[in-house]
């Protein structure tokens, strides 16, 4: 989770959706250059970064023995290590690593990040303890190359992807040091095993952008860039007969969205909420939204800090309380807010939460933003983690997440097939039936322009 320092409100999100502000001043080419010149500055500017991250740590951190860790020993050694790298990638790595020495899933290093713009052309899950491709982009060269939906992932660039580690790999691959290219290994649905190396596509962008409104500004290109995001990520409805499928992709809704979303759902007797994928977001919005679905004030948790705490509720929406069926769908994707109102949906019996076991992810945290330099500026950061969510059963999510009331999971096949038994199950559950073909077809992947 992340507080904002103008409201104070909540938000729980994943690592890899913090770095979308940041912008870097090296391009790529620049910074390999940089990498094979290291010089006494950039040691200075690691362990500039490093001093000022150990102090957003220090003050802040929610747990004050810092887990057990020695927090100046740890730093000291990171600083060591830094004086013998001998390139910014190394450098920012150890930086990355001090923090997630930690192991909290909301306490990691912002990097700077870079003015190009790397694609991969696929995307990859965990699947129960398996990992598998999920998607590819059409005319990638990861198409091309015959990745498919329903491989499964036994390697990429020589690492073995974990629950516990996928999101490191990823973590890295996409902020700490993104890779021209990704060679995996791979089990085919019919069990052959292959090896195949699969090239991304690198987008140069600009060091410097105009952002005037004269000739030539990169406005509409920010614009563009946007819009096409908040198109893949726009919340979705389709009705089923009696039964009403939300597609939520973030909790990133105002309370008026909110309350428009719900006359929406309060048309029909069932309500499916599909969070899979879904990475979290504002907390004010998964307390307003919680609301429609208790008819009395619901203490979601409790929020414990280093000095005090405090209970996290949802204030009844009354009379315009949902009274319908609900079925909540997660996956191993599904984290922060996701896991949280899964939860609280299971904890008061108010439905039937199926799927994958959720991330547990789930800390709630802020972000510190920092910059270095004069003429020219980096700007960096780190999120930290100031408080615990305890649920009411008196337990935290993190490490641990949702177990789902029903386990299921997608095959290889179905994966391939463009196949959703789970979606099949839910509207099972709400007493129809559809093919799992067609419950493919309803949320399909969109990529990014």
């Amino acid at each position: 989770m992340n507080l904002s320092s103008k409201k104070k409100s909540y938000c729980l999100l994943l690592v890899i959706l913090f770095l979308c502000s940041i912008t870097y001043v090296i391009p790529i080419g620049a910074q390999q250059n940089a990498q094979q010149n290291l010089g006494p500055y950039d040691r200075d500017r690691g362990k500039a970064i490093l001093s000022t991250l150990k102090e957003d740590i220090k003050k802040n951190y929610y747990d004050s023995s810092f887990k057990g860790v020695d927090l100046d020993a740890k730093f000291k050694t990171a600083e060591e290590r830094v004086k013998q790298a001998n390139s910014t990638g190394q450098i920012f790595s150890i930086i990355a690593q001090t923090l997630m020495d930690l192991n909290d899933s909301h306490t990691f290093f912002l990097p700077p990040s870079r003015t190009s713009k790397v694609e991969y052309g696929w995307q990859i899950q965990m699947i129960g303890n398996k990992c598998f491709v999920v998607a590819v982009k059409p005319n990638s060269d990861a198409d091309k190359k015959g990745l498919k939906a329903g491989d499964e992932v036994l390697t990429i660039n020589g690492f073995t992807p974990s629950r516990q580690d996928l999101w490191k790999i990823q973590y890295a691959y996409n902020v700490l040091r993104p890779q021209t290219s990704m060679r995996f290994n791979l089990k085919k649905p019919d069990g052959k095993e292959s090896e195949i190396d699969v090239n991304a596509k690198i987008t140069q962008g600009k060091v410097v952008k105009d952002l005037t409104d004269g000739e030539g500004s990169d406005i509409l290109d920010m614009i563009r860039e946007q819009e096409n995001s908040s198109q893949a990520n726009r919340h979705q409805f389709l009705q089923l007969d009696d039964i009403v499928i939300w597609k939520m992709p973030r909790f990133d809704l105002s309370e008026e969205e909110v309350n428009k979303a719900m006359d929406i759902v309060k048309k029909s007797k069932s309500l499916i909420i599909d969070l899979r994928s879904n990475p979290g977001g504002l907390v004010d919005m998964l307390k307003h939204l919680s609301g429609y679905f208790f008819e009395k004030d619901i203490k979601i948790g409790t929020l414990k800090g280093r000095k005090d705490s405090k209970d996290l509720i949802a204030k009844s929406q009354g009379k315009k309380v949902y009274n319908g069926k609900v079925v909540v769908l997660v996956d191993s994707k599904s984290a922060s807010c996701s896991e949280v109102f899964s939860r609280l949906i299971q904890i008061e019996k108010r439905g039937t939460v199926i799927g994958d076991n959720t991330s547990g992810a789930v800390m709630i945290s802020r972000r510190h933003r920092h910059q270095l330099g004069m003429d020219i500026v980096i700007f960096y950061g780190a999120s930290v983690t100031e408080l615990d969510l305890i649920m009411t059963d008196g337990k935290s999510l993190e490490h641990t997440g949702v177990v789902p009331d029903e386990l299921l999971l997608p095959s290889a096949n179905d994966l391939s097939l463009e196949k959703d038994p789970i979606m099949v199950r839910a509207v099972e559950i709400l007493g129809k039936s559809i093919s799992a073909e067609k419950a493919g077809t309803f949320f399909p992947i969109e990529w990014e322009k």
